[in-house]
């Protein structure tokens, strides 16, 4: 342990957190680093293959369509068209026309590569070239035919021809364009596979990534690859992203099918290819971490070293303070930062002995203070007195309405007044007696213009409640209320269990004013939240302060007031307080019951 509390000291403290920054911020960096890099690399790679894919794509398109315009050509042959329409009208073609028909089709296979033979058919599926006798049903099922029929003259690729696998099959329907397009015959191409050979001109664009390429036709047979092995269709096609082991290396398949003929082009690159620059940014961050930890260590004992030993010599300097008056200490250093310290330790000790003056002449002040609180104790005493005078005064004088507004007065200013400051909680009842004093004054003032109503059950009154919480509503009330109305107003004070909340008592102060819009109270809501006065002139201090009273003793939003008001017609102050809150100290003054003044 004690070892340990030597090697705990500020220098090692600031070299391990700032190696642990240090690491943490490398290997932060170095993995942020890695990700993007790598996320940029596989990026690129998949560019170049999805490049590579549509590259070839167009291609193959483009050998499709040297094709579709050979055999559009011939289909539409003037003497192509004659004869057939000739055999669709019944006539068929002598020995001599159909050798005439050969000759004249044999032309255009002159012009194209990879075309093994080009054989025409009638309606009915005879050939009329080559000159032996054959049927249409006899090179192809009659659903290739059917298929053929619906493409409506457009040549329908087929893929591998069943009884020759080294060719490619191909139909199209000869329409008779002077006959309203009618059904003239059938167009029978043959081609070699070699003609849909992608590898030469595309291997330039692939330079060194090793890609491997696969054509297949609908039926999953193979029209041209350059496959390092021979591969089961099956298990490469619809494996778009997937990873593919071919001999002993591993593949990621891109496809993209044909619209033209329905046949899937496969592109396999090598996994490594697309991840042989991750591993070299790999050891390239190790190697930059390595060195940056290292130098960052250098650096770190020396920042350290300059650090602690200006400390270490303030340190030994302060130790000849002793106990008693205390001395500033004539220690410098050479830091900006160090002679700060050290003047600072000297205002300190400047700001010490003034604050030891400073204790010794308040605790003068303080027996004085306790001397004039208790002569200030006589004037509440002597204010209760005259009022009293003047109640006697009155009272011999027969005024006895302004003698009751007299004792009222002295009854509200004992509650305000004379009260210790512990005991600020009382009972509802006291609460009642104190707003029932305070519109016996506010009658003397109003006269006819106030009447007022205290209705509260005896449950209700004897619930505790913190004082001077209900009289600031009523004269809010009276204020707001009663005072804006044109003729006589009304206020109502209740307190009553609360039907909707069991266990609470509700408190509400109703007045019959000219009521408040939902501008209004919304304002008045964000005034009291704010504890501010309600109007610019600094009116409705009082309600804002019961509403953070509720909160703070209550410690809940639900406590705080709640306002109805609708204009012309009055508003209602409420709030809800629990029954068994905490007990009071002493009990208020007696009650009672349900009071009624007009």
């Amino acid at each position: 342990m004690g070892r340990f509390v030597k090697l705990n000291t500020l220098r090692n403290q600031i070299f391990l957190g700032f190696m642990l920054v240090m690491v943490i911020v490398l290997a932060l960096v170095g993995v942020f680093v890695y990700d993007q890099v790598a996320v940029l690399l596989r990026n690129s790679a998949e560019k170049h293959i999805q490049q590579t894919a549509v590259q070839t794509t167009g291609k193959l398109d483009a050998l499709l369509g040297q094709v579709d315009t050979l055999t559009a050509q011939v289909s539409t042959n003037a003497t192509v068209q004659r004869y057939l329409a000739q055999e669709t009208e019944g006539r068929p073609l002598s020995f001599n026309e159909r050798q005439s028909l050969q000759q004249e089709v044999r032309k255009f296979e002159a012009y194209a590569t990879g075309i093994r033979s080009l054989e025409l058919y009638t309606t009915d599926y005879r050939r009329l070239f080559p000159l032996d006798e054959g049927s249409l049903l006899s090179r192809v099922s009659s659903d290739w035919i059917h298929r053929a029929d619906y493409g409506m003259g457009k040549l329908v690729w087929f893929g591998e021809d069943p009884r020759d696998p080294d060719v490619v099959v191909a139909v199209r329907r000869v329409r008779l364009i002077d006959h309203s397009y009618a059904h003239g015959g059938y167009l029978y191409l043959k081609l070699e596979k070699e003609y849909f050979e992608l590898t030469d001109t595309s291997s330039s664009l692939r330079t060194d990534s090793r890609e491997a390429m696969g054509l297949f036709d609908q039926a999953g047979n193979e029209i041209s690859s350059d496959f390092a092995v021979p591969v089961n269709s099956a298990e490469i096609l619809h494996r778009e992203g997937e990873t593919i082991t071919l001999g002993n290396e591993n593949y990621i398949a891109v496809q993209r099918r044909s619209e033209a003929t329905g046949w899937n082009l496969v592109i396999l690159t090598p996994v490594d290819y697309t991840t042989e620059g991750i591993s070299v940014l790999r050891t390239a961050i190790i190697i930059s971490g390595a060195v940056g930890a290292l130098l960052f260590l250098f650096l770190s004992f020396i920042l350290t070293t300059m650090i602690i030993r200006p400390i270490l010599n303030l340190i030994r300097a302060m130790r000849g303070v002793r106990l008693g008056t205390l001395k500033p200490i004539p220690v410098s250093s050479k830091t900006m930062e160090i002679n700060e310290l050290n003047n600072t330790y000297n205002q300190m000790i400047d700001s010490l002995n003034e604050l030891i003056e400073v204790v010794y002449q308040k605790e003068l002040i303080q027996s004085r203070t306790e001397l004039k609180a208790l002569q200030a104790q006589i004037n509440p005493h002597f204010l209760f007195n005259t009022l009293e005078a003047f109640y006697w005064a009155l009272d011999e004088q027969g005024e006895e309405e302004l003698a009751e507004v007299v004792v009222a007065m002295s009854g509200l200013f004992r509650y305000v007044i004379n009260r210790k400051d512990e005991d600020e909680w009382v009972m509802i009842r006291d609460e009642l007696e104190h707003a029932e004093r305070y519109l016996l004054i506010m009658k003397m003032r109003m006269l006819d213009r106030l009447s007022w109503r205290i209705e509260a059950d005896d449950a209700s009154r004897n619930v505790p409640i913190p004082k001077l919480l209900i009289q600031p509503i009523v004269e809010n009330a009276i204020l707001h209320g009663v005072e804006q109305r044109l003729g006589p107003g009304t206020v109502v004070v209740s307190a009553r269990k609360s039907q909707a909340h069991p266990g609470y008592t509700e408190i509400s102060i109703v007045d019959d004013g000219p009521g408040m819009d939902e501008e209004t109270i919304a304002a008045l809501y964000a005034s009291m939240e704010k504890g501010q006065a309600v109007s610019s002139k600094k009116s409705g201090v009082g309600i804002a302060n019961v509403e953070q009273r509720l909160r703070l003793y209550y410690n809940s939003d639900q406590s705080g007031l709640h306002i109805a008001s609708i204009e012309g017609q009055g508003t209602t102050v409420s709030f809800r307080i629990p029954d068994n809150f905490p007990v009071l100290k002493g009990e208020g003054a007696g009650h009672e019951d349900d009071i009624d003044r007009g």
